[in-house]
């Protein structure tokens, strides 16, 4: 089935720190898991698509305890409110990726919380209950950018899993932009693993 744009609608979003900004709202039909991912049109992405450059574009996995309760054990839900300004103001697409704890679920992320607190990292976490350390595929997010037009794109995202699958996909990354170091206590142990173990660009000396 090819994939098509079903549904597009204006939503006005507003954070929690009182930012708020404006987003289109796309579904789509024919994405290869059949779930129910969205991508967000932010700021000028129609003038974006036609630079040089290509939009800003961060796919963002979906995370219910950081994005909606704003849990602090993660840095998923000030990467959420910070993309969300920061495309808004170049101009691009926010891509909302259902694959809750790097792909393995909610509850699973969760057991692998429980595992955590006993010493094991997040990678190693995943690994002790039989998944992979990450079992993101971001094929859906390549095929929504492509019925947006945006084959060029600059990335938002530390992740250089991110940009390679994305351009083995055939989406090409003219850049890539780091996002910032949104460290605390609750989740330095987790923001050390991912530099450390999946070569995140994060400098948490910086941070400190």
């Amino acid at each position: 089935m090819a994939v098509t744009t079903r549904t597009r609608v204006t939503v006005p979003l507003r954070f929690p720190d009182g930012y708020s900004t404006s987003a289109e709202v796309f579904t789509f039909t024919g994405l290869a898991d059949g779930r129910e991912h969205l991508a967000l049109g932010l700021g000028d992405w129609r003038t974006a698509l036609t630079g040089p450059d290509g939009p800003l574009v961060r796919p963002h996995s979906e995370c219910l305890t950081g994005d909606v309760f704003g849990s602090t054990r993660c840095d998923c839900g000030p990467q959420l409110r910070e993309a969300a300004e920061r495309i808004s103001v170049a101009g691009g697409f926010l891509l909302y990726l259902r694959q809750e704890g790097r792909g393995i679920g909610l509850y699973a992320k969760l057991d692998a919380y429980a595992l955590q607190d006993t010493g094991l990292d997040t990678y190693e976490a995943n690994l002790a209950l039989g998944h992979g350390e990450d079992e993101r595929d971001y094929t859906v997010a390549a095929q929504m950018l492509r019925v947006l037009g945006a084959d060029r794109i600059r990335l938002l995202s530390n992740n250089p899993d991110k940009a390679d699958q994305l351009a083995a996909l055939g989406i090409e990354v003219s850049d890539r932009i780091r996002t910032g170091v949104h460290l605390s206590a609750a989740n330095q142990r987790y923001l050390a693993a991912k530099r450390d173990h999946t070569h995140h660009l994060l400098d948490l000396a910086g941070a400190a």
